[in-house]
């Protein structure tokens, strides 16, 4: 399967005469287009009204995350509802499974968050809670799917590896480790408890989402008296989704990968994509081994990055 991908675009007003046949052109040499966030410079509606002039009537599917910028006028749901009708598929913390020519393709996708957890919330007025449950709705959705290829997509990086390049000490504003722990986590015994497909429309973060599992309460995921701290040197946090699987390891009452009865039934996620790291690399892999690409549009300039999946390579 061929998967174009691209993130950052920054659309401004003006701009859809000359992106539009940029992007119909990923129809001949892709089989599904992946946007990975800040697809708006400003989140101001006449922005997303052209991102929309853009990706109408593509010959292929179209699945889309929001990015920080796209919440900046405050209107990150309107911008996803307008995406939806224009045809693509807007997720957060839910999964879709898209038919595609090469067969059927399971995303999931979120903003995500950064490790800092800024007293201000950050998009929409979000809380450090909000941004853990970010987490636990990934990992559910990804056990959600039951497709031969699983698809991650974020807007923040889900590990630092794709970073480099940035100044160590924005580090921890780009990403979390609680993502790529999510992206290895997806084997967890709540798999195929998670949200199904949706279209033209984002989840409601606080209202709790029927299928996944109960995010943690505060006390659960920070200290009572608020975010803890980021590290002086700009280092992110250790830690991991409570009651999920560290980096590396197996959740309790999973199955390993490839091991014993159940494997097929939880396949490997084949791909994690990311944007908003303008300064980072492409390529990265998580602690369990999934292949990490940071499609920032700066990163692989050019209108979209091919990969091949599985595997990731880069093929166009």
């Amino acid at each position: 399967m061929r998967v174009a991908a691209v993130g950052d675009l920054h659309v401004v007003p003006g701009s859809a005469f000359r992106l539009r046949p940029l992007y119909q052109r990923a129809a001949i040499v892709a089989d599904v287009l992946l946007l990975a966030g800040d697809l708006t410079n400003d989140g101001e509606l006449d922005s997303a009204a052209e991102l929309c002039m853009v990706v109408r009537g593509l010959d292929l599917p179209v699945v889309a995350v929001l990015g920080n910028h796209d919440h900046d006028a405050g209107e990150g749901p309107r911008v996803a509802a307008m995406l939806g009708d224009a045809g693509a598929i807007v997720l957060d913390g839910t999964a879709a499974t898209i038919g595609t020519a090469a067969g059927p393709v399971g995303v999931a996708g979120v903003t995500g968050f950064a490790d800092n957890h800024l007293a201000d919330g950050g998009p929409g007025g979000r809380t450090p809670e909000d941004a853990a449950a970010d987490a636990f709705h990934l990992r559910d959705a990804l056990a959600s799917l039951d497709t031969d290829v699983r698809i991650a997509l974020t807007h923040y990086a889900p590990v630092r590896e794709t970073l480099t390049g940035e100044a160590p000490g924005l580090h921890r504003f780009l990403g979390s480790s609680l993502l790529g722990a999510a992206i290895d986590g997806s084997r967890a015994a709540g798999a195929g408890r998670g949200t199904g497909p949706g279209r033209g429309a984002t989840a409601a973060r606080r209202s709790g989402m029927a299928g996944t599992l109960d995010p943690p309460g505060p006390a659960s995921v920070l200290p009572s008296d608020g975010p803890a701290p980021a590290p002086a040197d700009g280092s992110w946090h250790g830690s991991v989704i409570p009651g999920s699987v560290a980096p590396g390891s197996v959740a309790p009452g999973s199955v390993a990968p490839g091991s014993g009865a159940g494997a097929a039934d939880a396949p490997a996620t084949a791909l994690a994509v990311h944007g908003h790291a303008h300064h980072g690399q492409e390529t990265g892999r998580t602690p369990g081994g999934t292949p990490v690409r940071n499609v920032a549009r700066p990163v692989i300039v050019a209108p979209f990055a091919v990969y091949q999946v599985p595997g990731g390579a880069r093929i166009g």
